[in-house]
């Protein structure tokens, strides 16, 4: 029944929204409930549970606040809505709708004041410092300054000089110039070197960090033979001190002396030795018969990567009193808890969650205390900027549909106050899912909501939760994708990447020989005409050689060009038979799939100059996560692009450099995500790319063919990298056909110009394209040589894109690529015989090369 008018009753619901009701999960016990507050718009979620604050302020919680308990599957409450939109309007809906940007800054706990205006006194220089340094030293002790933190002084290479440290206190054991100006390497050597009792240095946020930091600290290490803490991080040299900082028994009250005798660490109980970048856990210091007391370790985020796990293992059972310990898993310990409690029996914590829990469930990875991943802020971030950021982190998806198609973009929304405070566990009390509500039984009518309802029993005062990653298992790479929202253990995706990167780096190819042509000429001997049967209006119009003749019966075609695959199913329905010639090749979907793409060219080449790095995020998002990390670590560019596997007009594509964000853009469907190219050859100021159209008569022996017509595609706006461009479609993309305002530029005055504009040889570029895109096919004959077929003729359009420094970047492949312009255009070819190209001729000289063995406005690569 289909209900044109309101819907008044029960039955009339459940006939409206059966499909949904269904998709939500929401259990049936529940259906009536959940029409009568729809009905009358109960929000009644307030009567049940209270908001507040944790994390410091940096989050929100819900918890159970109602007098009584509440049973699984007990109620059912609505979620409103508080900001629904398509992704590339975000930045521009919170810039104008008033209101918008402060509710949600204040949803998602950004909306906090970063200046520091705790202290009414004026901040202290440098010199006062050190004077209240030694004064502090006098009356509290024997006048020695041992600790001494120099922090965010604005002190230069001139000013630390001018200071003298060594010299006026040359029994310092810590030393902090954090958030200074020091930029010269040699100066900084020089002078914190001669501190010969120091334990403890920190240089962080200078600027000769970004310099030479490696160089530099082989030096200050070598220099300073009693260091054990640099930069946060344990050096090799590390030993009691630095545990015992990490214990909290050495700090500016209690600096420790430089030859301390005794066993400082007997009383310790706690140690945390998270993200010390600890190579090497052997160690005099840490052992059983130094700290006999010790209870509760964390090792994690270090990579320990000089050890065995089998004698990590051997050192840690050899502390009596350990109950509870904290490690990355998979990490150096191995890649299963259940091994892990099985080496250490005494055990009754590990990572936060009870061994015997464990034990259980048999569960191998386990970590139930990550940290949340919260936004990163900045005091000169506008509101804007800061929901831009941390919305990742709150966002839900849902994608429209009717009866007869599905919405090509995705919706995201935020859920309001109470929905956006449930917070993630694998063991959630609460489940969540989206639902339309149709009140006059048509998507017209539509309000989206968010349905909330227990799937445990929840005792007062419980904190409500949800699973962010309800029915995603392992398989789906659960653990990775929490990395939108935790702190994940850098260490070991580092590891992965590393393991990735070696096999790509370690694969090698030898190009094909050239062979013999093994196609011919297929025009009939007797001089009658190819028949082609076609569903492209292009070619049915331009296709005007007398060899040639349009067929509307698939059956007695010679010749089947179509857009459609031709499958088993289709050849039954239209009556093709295998000896028919057909536009493509079977298995070209290692070419024209971009996932594929970049498997088989890696597969092939590893990780070619013209393929930026790639990754397909429903199998490497782990490597992916990894080089992520990688770059952060090394302050690289990490800007990137999302593409769906097989949608064109870059549909559902993004740039982002926002971890949170790629990973979460999983949910809109299966993507690639590849290295931005941040750095392209411009065009007076703008981004352009270049399609290319290649023709494949044969895959074994290889015979394929350029045609000498490319044509240009242009972006609108300047290019840019600002933060606020990413969300402009004519400023980061080049294919207006659909969307924007299409603008011309013909091939010969684009070559002109740019060579001009450059003061590059056009000839030259070309040549690495063409070199590049034999390499393509080359890739996809040798790792799929299934692909061959002699029935088999195809034209592909291929993207390219020229950097900076004006090599070609791949793409994407096309099946049956768009030829309007092509075919509307004449132009006079920059290659070839450069001679004048009819539009109206493209596909006449097209088919005249597949089937005729032709070469006119061609060239074989």
């Amino acid at each position: 029944m289909k209900v044109t008018e309101r819907i008044k009753t029960y039955e009339d619901f459940v006939k409206v929204h059966g499909i949904l009701l269904a998709a939500s999960g929401l259990p049936r016990s529940l259906h009536r409930q959940l029409f009568e507050k729809l009905r009358t718009d109960a929000f009644d979620g307030g009567a049940y549970f209270s908001i507040e604050p944790c994390e410091e302020g940096r989050q929100r919680r819900l918890i159970l606040t109602s007098d009584s308990t509440m049973d699984k599957e007990s109620n059912v409450f609505l979620i409103d809505h508080a900001w629904t939109f398509r992704l590339d309007d975000a930045y521009k809906q919170l810039q104008e709708v008033p209101g918008l940007a402060e509710r949600m800054a204040a949803l998602m706990c950004v909306d906090i004041d970063l200046e520091d205006d705790s202290e009414d006194d004026a901040k202290l220089n440098t010199e006062e410092t050190l004077e209240s340094e030694i004064s502090e030293a006098k009356e509290n002790g024997d006048g020695i300054v041992r600790w001494l933190e120099l922090e965010e002084l604005d002190i230069d290479d001139d000013k630390l000089l001018s200071l003298d440290l060594p010299s006026k206190f040359p029994e310092l054991v810590a030393l902090s110039l954090r958030g200074n100006k020091l930029e010269n390497e040699e100066i900084v050597v020089q002078q914190v070197t001669k501190l010969k009792n120091l334990k403890a240095l920190w240089l962080n946020d200078n600027p000769v960090l970004k310099k030479c930091e490696k160089h530099m600290a082989d030096e200050i290490i070598e220099g300073c033979p009693k260091l054990e803490i640099y930069n946060s991080h344990f050096t090799r040299n590390f030993g009691a001190w630095a545990l015992g900082f990490c214990a909290d028994i050495y700090d500016k009250n209690n600096p420790g002396f430089v030859d301390q005798n005794g066993h400082p660490l007997q009383t310790v109980t706690s140690l945390d030795l998270s993200s010390r970048c600890i190579r090497n856990l052997i160690n005099k210091a840490f052992s059983a018969s130094e700290i006999l007391s010790l209870s509760h370790l964390n090792i994690r985020g270090n990579p320990l990567d000089e050890n065995s796990a089998g004698d990590l293992l051997q050192i840690l059972r050899g502390f009596p009193s350990l109950q509870s310990l904290e490690v990355d898993i998979p990490g150096p310990l191995g890649g299963s808890a259940m091994d892990i409690i099985e080496h250490l029996p005494r055990l009754s914590m590990l990572n936060g969650v009870d061994t015997s829990k464990i034990l259980e469930t048999e569960k191998h990875v386990i970590d139930s205390v990550l940290q949340p991943r919260l936004p990163e802020l900045t005091a000169n971030d506008t509101l804007t900027d800061r929901v831009l950021n941390a919305m990742w982190l709150y966002l839900m998806t849902y994608r429209l549909a009717d009866e007869e198609k599905i919405d090509e973009t995705s919706v995201w929304y935020v859920m309001d106050e109470l929905g956006s405070a449930l917070r993630h566990s694998d063991e959630p009390n609460f489940r969540v899912a989206p639902f339309l509500f149709m009140p006059e039984g048509n998507l017209e009518s539509a309000v989206s909501y968010s349905i909330l309802w227990p799937v445990r029993h929840v005792q007062t005062g419980d904190e409500c939760t949800r699973d962010f990653l309800f029915g995603i298992g392992e398989e789906k790479q659960r653990s990775a994708r929490l990395t939108a929202w935790f702190q994940t253990p850098e260490n070991y995706f580092i590891k992965e990447y590393e393991k990735h990167l070696k096999k790509l780096r370690s694969t090698s190819f030898a190009s094909l020989p050239q062979k013999p042509p093994g196609t011919r000429n297929l025009f009939h001997k007797d001089g009658t005409a190819l028949h082609v049967y076609t569903d492209l209006p292009q070619v049915e119009e331009y296709l005007t050689r007398p060899e040639f003749v349009i067929t509307n019966e698939p059956k007695d075609a010679d010749i089947i060009w179509t857009t459609l695959q031709v499958d088993e199913e289709m050849k039954k329905a239209t009556g093709i038979t295998d000896q028919q010639l057909i536009n493509q090749f079977p298995f070209e979907a290692c070419l024209v799939m971009k996932h594929h793409l970049a498997e088989t060219v890696q597969k092939a080449h590893g990780s070619p100059d013209w393929l930026q790095p790639t990754y397909n995020l429903e199998t490497h998002l782990t490597q992916l996560i990894g080089d992520y990390f990688v770059r952060k670590r090394d302050e690289l560019d990490n800007l990137w692009i999302l593409k769906p596997w097989n949608m064109a007009r870059t549909l559902d594509t993004s740039v982002t450099e926002n971890l949170s964000s790629i990973i979460r853009l999983m949910e809109t469907g299966p993507k690639i995500c590849q290295k931005y190219i941040d750095h392209p050859a411009l065009f007076n100021g703008r981004k352009f790319d270049l399609r290319y159209i290649v023709l494949v008569r044969s895959i074994e022996p290889l015979e394929i063919f350029l045609a000498d017509v490319f044509w240009v595609r242009l972006a609108n706006n300047q290019y840019s990298l600002d933060k606020h461009s990413l969300f402009e479609y004519e400023t980061h993309f080049t294919v207006m056909n659909y969307r924007g305002t299409l603008k011309n530029k013909t091939t010969p005055e684009f070559v002109k110009e740019f060579e001009q504009e450059h003061q590059v040889k056009w000839m030259d570029i070309h040549q690495r394209v063409k070199t590049m895109i034999r390499s393509v096919f080359e890739a996809a004959a040798v790792v799929h040589p299934e692909m061959h077929s002699p029935t088999s003729r195809a034209m592909y359009g291929v993207d390219v894109m020229i950097d900076s420094s004006f090599q070609p970047k791949l793409l994407e492949v096309t099946y049956c690529p768009d030829c309007t312009r092509a075919c509307q255009y004449d132009t006079e070819a920059v290659v070839g015989r450069k001679e004048i190209v009819r539009g109206s001729d493209f596909y006449n000289y097209v088919f005249g090369c597949l089937f005729l063995n032709e070469t006119t406005h061609v060239s074989p690569l």
